[in-house]
């Protein structure tokens, strides 16, 4: 009997406290670390830092802001985030951010100059005219004054019955500050040609890796580029500056054997086909499939 006491009396006050700490005095958590958040909630606040980031381009607090969700490299988790989304049919306008933000910490420097302070502009003030109306005194000629009259006319002066006084309205002053742009790839419609085509034989690579460089005039490799991929299989879209580690204007594609594709990249419209894996040979004339490097480049 004493044994079922016991246990009653411990069941009794688990029940008490379980109640007492889930209803009456539940925890709360108060500034809490973002490092103890879950993973998708530490996918939203990660990409609530790249829309600010986008916004105001300030690298250094960016990069503090990381920094509080505990990862060992913030460059891989946003690379892995926005390939989770592009995997999810999100839309390029919301991975953008993320891969800017990628892009820049991986140079250091932000890609565009930022500024916070909006476009200012003083308007003019608008001041009414005010018309003053002189009427001359009625005067009773007499003879000073007819003697007057016989003076000189370089010496008379006319006198006027009206004139209007205008006030001079302030000159508009204006401060121009440049918005910043929401992403570092060219304006639309901006034309990539392909400079190169080159047929990649490595026995380690990958086999059917098709590459893709997308540079500006200035070779500079740029992120952001949509690439899309047909073939009999579907299509498949890719962006640049996913890996970069291997480029900001890095992106890649897998091939199948004996499948011909077209390569279609949306800035501009540029399309390349008819397009299969090449076949190579190793050392000891042991055929494998082999891969391309196409280059592109704005003129």
């Amino acid at each position: 009997m004493k044994i079922i006491h016991i246990l009653l009396a411990l069941l009794v006050g688990l029940g008490l406290g379980l109640a007492y700490s889930w209803g009456l005095a539940p925890v709360t958590y108060v500034d809490a670390n973002p490092a103890i958040l879950r993973s998708d909630f530490k996918d939203q606040y990660r990409l609530v830092i790249a829309v600010s980031y986008a916004s105001t381009h300030d690298l250094a607090r960016a990069r503090a802001r990381l920094e509080l969700l505990g990862n060992s490299d913030p460059i891989v988790e946003l690379n892995a985030q926005a390939q989770r989304m592009v995997g999810a049919s999100e839309s390029f306008e919301h991975v953008q951010p993320l891969t800017l933000l990628a892009t820049d910490l991986q140079q250091g420097v932000a890609s565009i100059q930022s500024t916070s302070l909006p476009f200012l502009s003083t308007p003019f003030v608008s001041i009414p005219t005010s018309k003053v109306i002189n009427t001359p005194a009625t005067v009773t000629p007499t003879e000073e004054s007819i003697s007057t009259e016989t003076q000189s006319t370089s010496d008379a002066i006319t006198p006027t019955t009206s004139f209007a006084q205008t006030a001079l309205a302030p000159v508009a002053s204006s401060t121009f500050a440049p918005r910043p742009t929401f992403t570092a790839i060219p304006a639309p419609g901006a034309p990539f040609a392909l400079v190169s085509q080159d047929a990649v034989c490595e026995p380690g690579m990958q086999n059917g890796l098709m590459q893709f460089i997308l540079m500006d005039k200035r070779s500079k490799q740029i992120a952001g580029i949509e690439i899309i991929v047909t073939s009999n299989l579907g299509e498949d879209y890719s962006f640049s500056g996913f890996k970069p580690e291997l480029g900001n204007g890095y992106a890649d594609f897998v091939m199948q054997a004996d499948t011909i594709y077209s390569v279609r990249v949306v800035e501009g419209g540029t399309s390349i086909s008819n397009i299969s894996a090449p076949t190579c040979k190793d050392p000891k004339g042991v055929s494998y499939i082999g891969g391309w490097l196409l280059t592109f480049q704005q003129p």
